[in-house]
């Protein structure tokens, strides 16, 4: 069934998209355009996704990620603080 008229985007596609990490609305956007046109799919794609897990929201609220999942915090791979300060 489709979710987004706009850009013939399918329930399963969200899902895929989902299943590959997007946890938002606007993450399933920035995948497939669903939602960036008219609208009017935004609330589907919210129930789509529901209120389940999601490895970035976590991270992104400061909860611990799963134990061998992989965590960026940015900067420099391997920099750390200097002594002096």
């Amino acid at each position: 069934m489709y979710v987004c008229s706009c850009f013939g985007i399918t329930e399963d596609q969200v899902r895929k998209h989902a299943d590959g990490g997007a946890c938002t609305p606007r993450q399933i956007a920035s995948a497939c355009k669903a939602g960036t046109d008219c609208g009017g799919c935004v609330r589907r794609i919210q129930a789509l996704l529901g209120r389940g897990e999601c490895p970035r929201r976590d991270l992104v609220e400061g909860r611990t990620a799963p134990a061998g999942a992989p965590v960026t915090l940015g900067g420099t791979p391997g920099a750390g603080l200097s002594d002096a300060a």
